[in-house]
C-alpha cells in the first residue's frame, strides 16, 4: 500500500485513515453496496483519489485479499467447540452442539425434553416414560443392563448419565468405546436448575433451556416462601416395603421434605437410598409416612396400621404421592412437593 501512495500529501493520507476508521456515514443513513456505505470502499475510494496511476492493480489485489480473509474467519466461529464439566468432575468437549442423544436416565429423558432438545434424542432407558413422546424412543436397557450393542448401533455423539444412578463401571465402559459421557447429578433442589441450563449448552439451545430454568428456580423459590418458618415435621418416606427402603439426607426427596418443613427421619444417612429395618422407623416415630407407589398404595398403607403406637398411625397422616413426581429431579418435582407440603401440613396440625 505504501508503494501506490508515495508523495500523498499527510493531509489525504490521514483523511483516508479516518474514513477507514471511522463509521461510515452512509452506511448509517442506509447506503448500499457500491455507494461508497462500506468502510472497504471508503478505503478504496479514498486511495483511488491518491493513487489513480496504479488503482486498478491495486483494487483488484486488494478485493481478493479481503474477501479470502473473511472467508478464512467464517469456519472459525462457526465451528467454537463447547467444553462443559460433569458432576463426576470429567470435562467433555464437543465440537458442535449434540445431535444424537441417548439418555440413561428416566430423569435426564426429561430434562432433556424440557430443555428443548425433543428432536435430537434417539434413544433412552427403559423407565424413559415422560413426556409420552419419550415413549417412543428406542431402548438401550436399564442404568444396570446396558444394551451396548444396540446403544452403540444409534451411533450417539453423546450419552447423558446420572451421578449416583449410573454404576460408575458402565461409565467407564462406555468412555473406553470413545463415546461422549456426560454426567448429571442433583444435590440441591436448585440443581435441577443448572442441570437443564447445562443440557441447553450441549444442545445448542440455551435460550430455551434458560426460560424453562428460571421458571422452575420460580415456582421453587414460591413453595419455599409459602411453607417457611413452620413447626417441623418427622417424615418417613418409604420407597418400598419389602425390603424397607428410604431416602438419604442428599437425595432430592429428602430435600423437598425439608423445604415443605419437614425433616427426614433418616437424613443422617450417606446414601441416596438404603435398607433400613422396622425398629429404626419405630424407634424414630414419624409424625407422617409418604409412599411414592405408583400401584398397591392403599395397601402398604394399610400394613401401617400395625404399629398404632407410631404417631403417623395415631392420626391417620399416611399418605402416598406419585413416585414420578418426587423421585426425578426435573421440574415436575414442584407438583409433587405441592402436594408433599399439603401432606405435611396436614399432619402438623393433627
Amino acid at each position: 500500500m505504501v508503494r501506490f501512495c508515495l508523495g500523498v500529501p499527510d493531509k489525504v493520507k490521514a483523511h483516508v485513515l479516518r474514513s477507514f476508521l471511522s463509521p461510515s456515514p452512509l452506511a448509517r443513513e442506509g447506503g448500499g453496496e457500491g455507494d461508497g456505505s462500506s468502510y472497504l470502499d471508503v478505503l478504496l475510494n479514498g486511495l483511488k483519489a491518491c493513487c489513480s496511476k496504479s488503482w486498478s492493480r491495486f483494487a483488484s489485489a486488494f478485493r481478493r485479499i479481503s474477501v479470502a480473509g473473511l472467508l478464512l474467519l467464517l469456519p472459525l466461529t462457526a465451528s467454537a467447540a463447547i467444553t462443559v464439566t460433569g458432576a463426576d468432575n470429567q470435562i467433555v468437549t464437543l465440537a458442535a452442539p449434540a445431535q444424537r442423544i441417548i439418555s440413561l436416565a428416566p430423569d435426564l429423558t426429561e430434562l432433556a425434553y424440557d430443555a428443548g432438545a425433543a428432536a435430537q434424542m434417539v434413544g433412552a432407558d427403559s423407565y424413559s416414560n415422560y413426556p409420552a413422546a419419550a415413549e417412543k424412543l428406542p431402548r438401550i436397557g436399564d442404568a444396570f443392563r446396558v444394551d451396548l450393542e444396540r446403544l452403540v448401533a444409534l451411533q450417539p455423539d453423546l450419552i447423558l448419565a446420572w451421578h449416583g444412578g449410573t454404576p460408575a463401571a458402565v461409565i467407564e465402559r462406555l468412555r473406553a468405546l470413545k463415546l461422549q459421557v456426560l454426567v448429571i447429578g442433583t444435590d440441591q433442589l436448585t440443581d435441577i436448575a443448572h442441570n437443564l441450563e447445562l443440557i441447553g449448552q450441549v444442545t445448542g439451545h440455551e435460550a430455551e433451556a434458560h426460560a424453562a430454568a428460571q421458571k422452575f428456580l420460580e415456582g421453587l423459590e414460591a413453595l419455599r416462601k409459602q411453607y417457611a418458618g413452620r413447626a417441623p415435621v418427622r417424615v418417613f418416606y418409604e420407597i418400598s416395603s419389602m425390603p424397607l427402603y428410604t431416602v438419604g439426607g442428599r437425595q432430592s426427596i429428602s430435600r423437598m421434605i425439608e423445604l415443605c418443613g419437614g425433616r427426614n427421619i433418616f437424613s443422617d444417612l450417606k446414601e441416596l437410598a438404603a435398607p433400613v429395618s422396622l425398629e429404626s422407623v419405630l424407634a424414630r416415630d414419624p409424625q407422617a409416612v409418604v409412599t411414592g407407589s405408583d400401584g398397591g398404595a392403599a395397601a402398604r398403607l394399610k400394613e401401617w396400621q400395625r404399629w398404632p403406637q407410631v404417631s403417623a398411625v395415631r392420626t391417620g397422616s399416611l399418605f402416598n404421592i406419585s413416585g414420578d413426581l418426587l423421585a426425578r429431579a426435573t421440574p415436575r418435582i414442584l407438583q409433587g412437593g405441592k402436594q408433599l407440603c399439603a401432606d405435611v401440613d396436614t399432619a402438623r396440625f393433627h
